[in-house]
Formats: C-alpha cells, structure tokens, sequence
C-alpha cells in the first residue's frame, strides 16, 4: 500500500485541504458538548448565572459579604463596582434597569477584563457562600434559639453584626468553621452554588430573572447552531475533497495499470492471465478508491476525534478518566482480534475473483463450443463452485466484521451505563455538575466512535493493502523488452530486408529452446514463407521479428540493424502485421480498418477492401462500410475477420509484411484470389507468410522448413520437393503429385 502512495502526489493541495477542514469540522464537533454542559449547568441550573460576580448588589448585602473577605480582598473589590444612590447622575438610568434601587443604594459592576473578572469570581463567590452559611445557621434555630460559636442566642439576633464587631482572629475561626464543607468545591461548584443567591439578589432589585435565564440559552443555542453549520459545511466539504482526490488517484491508477500492461511483452502476459489483469485493473483499484476516500474523511479526523475527546473528558472528570482508558482497551482488544482472523482471508478472495472472471470469461468466449458438446450442465456447475466459493469466502469476513457492530454497541451502552453510574455520585458529592456528567458521556461517545472509524478502517485496510499488493506486483514487474538507452534509427529509404543470424530462443522457464540457430534472409519484394508441423517454431519465429519476444542468442537484424538497437515503435511501425487470430475491435468495419492508419481516405479504404476479398460481403451489409464490429468481431465469421484484418495491415503500407497462418479460415478460391492481389500489391515490400496449407505457399519465393526449431530446408518450392524430405511429407499429405507439380 505504501508504495502506490506516490501516486496521490498530484493530490497533494487536496488532501491538505481537506486536513484543514477536518480539523475545523472536529473542533466544531468538539465544541458541542461543552455549550450542551453550558446549557445544562449555567442555563438551567443557574438561571443564566455564569459567574459569582453579581452585575449589580444591593448596600445591604454587599455589607454582608464583605464581612467575609481578608484585608486585599477589601481593597480589590470596591475598584470593581460603582456605587449608585439618588445622588448619582445616572440614577435613573440605573433606576430603569434596577427598579428597587429607589428603595435602597446599589453597587454596579464596571467593566473589567477577563482576569479580573475571574480573581473578582473567586473572591465573591467563595464571600456569597460564607454569608449563605450564617443564613442557614439562623434557618436552623430550634424554640427560638440558634447554637452560634459554642453559645445559644436568640434566632433574632443580627449574626453578621455580630461577626463584624469580633475581633480579627475570632471572626476568621468562624468563617473557617463556615467553609469546611465548601473548601473543596472547584471554581465550577462554586459558581453553581452562588448562582440561586445571585438570582435572588436579581429579583431583589426587581430585575426580571427569566429574562436572563431565556437570553442565555437563546445565545448558546445560536452558537451552537452556527457550530453545526459550520461543521456540516466542512463535512460536505471534505466529502467532496476526498471523492475528487479518490477518484482522480484511481484513474492515474488505472492509467498507470493499463500503460504498464501495453508495454508488457508475451513473456509477462505468460505470467498473468487475462482474468486477473482486468481483476487487478478494475476490482482491485476500486477497493483502493474506497479506503481512500473513507482515509481521508476518518484516517485524520478520527485520531483528532479522540485525542481531543479525552483532553476534554479528563477536563471535565479527572477521576472517571478510567472509564475512557476502560473502553479504549477493550475496543482496541477487538479490533486486533478482528484485523487478526479476517486479515488471511482478504487474499483468498481476490485470489477467487480471479477465479470468477476467468471462468465467467470463458463460458462467454466459448459459448459455442459448451453449446456444440453439451457441457451447459458442466459448466453451470464450474461457475456454480467458483462462485460458492467466494460467496462463502465473504460471507466469513463479513460474519466477523458484522460482529463489531453490536459489541461495539454493546461496549458504548456500557460505557454510557458507568458514567450515568459513577456521575451520579459525583454529583451527589458536589465533585461534579450535571451538565459536566453528560458532556463527559458525550465526549465518551466521541471517542468510542472514533474508534469505531478506525476500525472500519481496519477492516477495509487489509483488503485494500491485498488489492495495492496485487497492482504494485503489476506496476513493479521488470519489462523483458525495452527501448534501448541508445537508440539506433532506420535509413529514410528502408529496404526491409530481414535477416536471422544464428538465432536461437528459449521461453521462459522452459527446458530447451523452441528455435535453435535459425539463419536466413527474407529479401525485399520477395515472399518467404514458412512451414512445418505444429509446434515447429513458426509463430515464434515471425514473434521475434516484431520484438514480442527477445532472442536468446543470435541476432534479429532489419536493413542491417539488430531489432534490439531500434525503440519498439519505430519497428513496429514499419511492419503490417496480421495475427494467427485475426481480432477485431468494437465499432465499425471503417474504424478497424482505420486502426492500421487513422488518416486513410474513402479510396484508400476502398482498395485495401478489394486486396483483401472483402469487397462482397461488406456490400451484403445494409451499412456496408458502417456496418457495426462487436466485441472480437464475434458478428462476422473466421475468413471475414482474417479479411478485415489484412485490410487493416494493408492500409498501412508497411515496409514488412508479416501474416501469421492468415489464411487458414479462407476457401481455396478465396485463398487464391487473395494471393494473387497481395503479390501486386506487395511489391516493394518484404512479405513473410507463416502457413499451414502448402497450396497457400507454393508460389513463393523462398520458403523456409521447420522442424522441432531446426531449419531443415530453404528453397523454392520445387527444390524442397527434391531435396527436403519434411516438405515432401507435409506437401504429399496434402496434395497429390499431379497436383504438387
């Protein structure tokens, strides 16, 4: 996998792009649970109370709490609050937005920064708590009476006078005693403590408290939604990205599959079958399109996901941090546990798609022949077994990977179930808030979740890394023949002249050479032919002329120049070449004939069509020229195709002819006809002829007997019959004397 990932280099702006907006889009993700604890903890339980620094506090009450603060503190908060009474210019200002302030004199909040506001915070927070504990002691009195610093007083007795006119060390035991129960409470507590006296205070000076309650959710709420927005936004965003970056490294992919398969010669077509290169080509990227764009959507922002999920989790609860480290062990546990079953079978099943497109591949092209022997019944059943087998194959992994879902489930209800468990304690100890509980339970969610992306990675991984494996294997196979570094270039005027010297050639992995020291000229304007039993060597031989394959020993020469020194494309394109089996492509009779020249004219295609004794059946079609190829040209029969594709080798006038058994689908009139137009047409060409029928060669100008890749005879026609006991035999086992003669 890591080795196809230069491939995504031309991405590189999208996928940075995206990052970005994966970060953005978990931040916002991020953000949601705490403005869900805000809501929860500052808008519902505290009326919209977000702090212990009341804006505004009554003469009377601000009296009461300074009892409870040290020297500095008494120093530190009147620079924050504006005193306002009847003699204040902005009294009635004032007066609008704190009716009762015509009862009694008020403090007003300045406008003071953040750090300000938070030493502010603690300072009155901790003030407003000590003077709620004097009220719950007078709310405590029994038959009139209160127990206050080891003495009974009467519950009408001013205990903040009191306290006020003891001396220091005494005053401050007292508030110490207060604070025993409050001295452990986080800054959060505190706020949530102080924020019914602060609300009461609100009302005391007739300022309307649902109104504040209302504007604080409604703000929150808005922010919020923005959050969401944005988030979506940036996960359409990514969605985008990461489909064009997916899509675009699939088709450099496949470009890259298809052009290293173009350049491939015989010898590496040996080493992969058909089946498995469209395999490898289609399902094999596409596997790898899909964990891209999953990769890119999860790979970055589920890590972010978590690792953000628990700084937050544990800033919201140190101490049920173990529950996060809890599902996260258990989670990983069955991630490997899954990766580790499902990872063997992967390879199995690319292996048996291979299987499936092979034999799908054959039942299609030999359609006929299962047809002609009746082996439906056969076939039905080799199709039915591969196709079993990698249904069961699947049903396996997905079997494993299906089980995730709800132990995944399982372990997130778990999880949920603990933290509403041990929460609730903690907010029964004053340790934790509500809201903090749930946005502790969502961050847990989060986490879980980016988990749960990674695993899916996890499990498209494995059969992704098989299908890189398989494409890398493709793209990373050393090309047998290739353009020299030094290039030699053909004369302007190329005669075509072919010569063998001393060529010998092996197949790959074989035990003995196919052709061993075969020497000979094919002159220009001359037929050389060549025949023999099958496997004798002839396809291979005319193989080596076209650089299909590389000779073992010897060399190859065209106008003297060894075929090895010229880049493939300047050799091929001097040859016409027509193949054992003549192909056609999809489209129409033009176009493949077009294929041997794009810029070929009406009257060129015409002639080539006259050569090549197509001309009738062309005309017996409605369209004629038009007239539509399927695939392979399975519309026509064996001797049109081979017409069609000498049409298309002709229309190239090339310098070297090179028919390969072309003729073997012809009647004799048609054989013979076809002949005699080559022969004018061939001219001032070199034509080389591979053939089994010795009437289709016995007019050519030197022919060329093969035995076991021994040349055993070269002649005309009538000296072989002399002097070549081979081509006696094969000649005699096809015709009689009369007709050899």
């Amino acid at each position: 996998m890591i080795k196809l990932i230069k491939y995504l280099k031309p991405f590189i702006g999208l996928i940075i792009a995206a990052i970005i907006l994966l970060f953005v889009q978990a931040m916002c993700d991020l953000a949601l649970p705490d403005y869900t604890s805000n809501i929860v903890n500052k808008g519902i339980q505290q009326g919209g109370i977000v702090n212990s620094v009341p804006q505004a506090i009554r003469e009377s009450q601000m009296k009461k709490i300074k009892i409870f603060m040290n020297k500095n503190d008494l120093e530190e908060v009147p620079k924050s609050y504006v005193p306002v009474d009847k003699s204040n210019s902005d009294y009635y200002r004032y007066l609008e937005k704190y009716p009762n302030l015509k009862n009694e004199p008020i403090f007003v909040l300045k406008d003071v920064d953040k750090n300000e506001m938070n030493k502010l915070s603690s300072i009155m927070g901790r003030s407003i708590i000590d003077a709620s504990g004097v009220e719950q002691i007078k709310s405590s009195a029994k038959n009139g009476m209160i127990s206050f610093n080891g003495m009974k007083i009467p519950a009408s007795a001013d205990l903040f006078d009191m306290i006020s006119k003891m001396p220091d060390k005494q005053r401050l035991k007292i508030i110490e005693d207060i604070n025993k129960k409050t001295s452990s409470l986080d800054d959060n507590m505190v706020v949530q403590l102080t924020a019914s006296k602060i609300k009461a205070e609100y009302k005391a000076l007739g300022m309307n408290t649902d109104k504040i309650q209302s504007k604080y959710i409604i703000n929150v709420g808005v922010t919020m939604l923005f959050i969401s927005l944005l988030g979506g936004m940036c996960t359409v965003a990514v969605g985008f990205l990461a489909a064009r970056t997916a899509a675009g490294f699939a088709r450099n992919l496949r470009k890259n599959v298809f052009e290293k398969v173009e350049n491939f010669s015989n010898a590496e077509f040996d080493k992969f079958s058909t089946a498995s290169l469209i395999t490898r080509s289609t399902n094999d990227i596409t596997q790898i399109q899909m964990l891209m764009v999953i990769m890119i959507r999860m790979v970055f922002y589920a890590p972010i996901m978590g690792v953000g999920g628990v700084i937050r989790a544990m800033g919201k609860s140190k101490s049920m941090s173990w529950i996060i480290a809890l599902a996260v062990i258990v989670l990983l546990g069955l991630i490997l546990v899954v990766f580790a079953v499902a990872f063997p079978k992967f390879k199995i099943i690319q292996k048996l798609i291979d299987k499936l497109n092979l034999v799908t591949r054959e039942n299609l092209s030999g359609m006929m022949v299962i047809r002609a022997f009746n082996t439906q019944k056969f076939e039905e059943e080799r199709f039915d077994k591969a196709n079993r087998d990698v249904t069961k194959t699947n049903l396996f992994v997905n079997r494993v990977m299906v089980s995730m879902m709800p132990i995944m489930m399982f372990v997130m209800n778990g999880i949920t179930l603990l933290i509403v468990w041990v929460g609730s304690h903690e907010v029964a100890n004053s340790n934790m808030q509500v809201g903090d509980m749930m946005a502790f339970m969502q961050y847990a969610m989060q986490i879980i979740m980016a988990f749960l992306m990674l695993a899916m990675m996890f499990i498209l991984i494995p059969r992704a890394s098989v299908s890189a494996g398989r494409i890398d294997e493709v793209l990373e196979t050393d090309i047998s023949i290739v353009d020299p570094k030094d290039t030699i270039h053909f004369e302007e005027n190329i005669q075509g002249l072919v010569e063998f010297n001393n060529v010998s050639f092996r197949y790959p992995g074989a035990g003995e050479d196919a052709l061993k020291n075969v020497s000979f000229k094919a002159l220009t304007g001359k037929t050389t032919a060549f025949i023999g039993s099958t496997g004798s060597g002839k396809t291979t031989l005319v193989n080596l002329i076209m650089r299909f394959y590389d000779v073992t020993a010897g060399e190859v020469c065209v106008d003297g120049v060894n075929v090895k020194k010229i880049t493939q494309h300047e050799l091929r394109d001097k040859i016409g070449y027509v193949p054992q089996r003549g192909y056609l492509f999809s489209g129409t009779i033009e176009s493949n004939i077009k294929y041997g020249d794009k810029n070929v004219g009406c009257d060129g295609i015409n002639h080539v069509v006259e050569v090549s004794q197509s001309e009738e059946f062309i005309n017996e079609k409605t369209k004629g020229i038009k007239s539509e190829i399927s695939e392979g040209g399975s519309n026509v029969s064996g001797g049109q195709k081979q017409r069609l594709s000498i049409a298309r080798a002709l229309v190239k006038k090339p310098e070297i002819y090179v028919f390969d058994d072309s003729f073997s689908a012809l009647d004799f009139k048609t054989d013979a006809a076809l002949r005699m137009a080559l022969r004018k047409e061939t001219t001032s060409s070199t034509f080389l002829i591979v053939a089994q029928r010795i009437s289709t060669i016995m007019d050519a100008d030197q022919i060329i007997v093969l035995d076991d890749g021994n040349v055993v005879g070269i002649g005309t026609h009538e000296e072989l019959m002399k002097n070549c006991e081979t081509y006696s035999e094969i000649a005699l086992s096809q015709l009689s004397k009369e007709e050899l003669a």
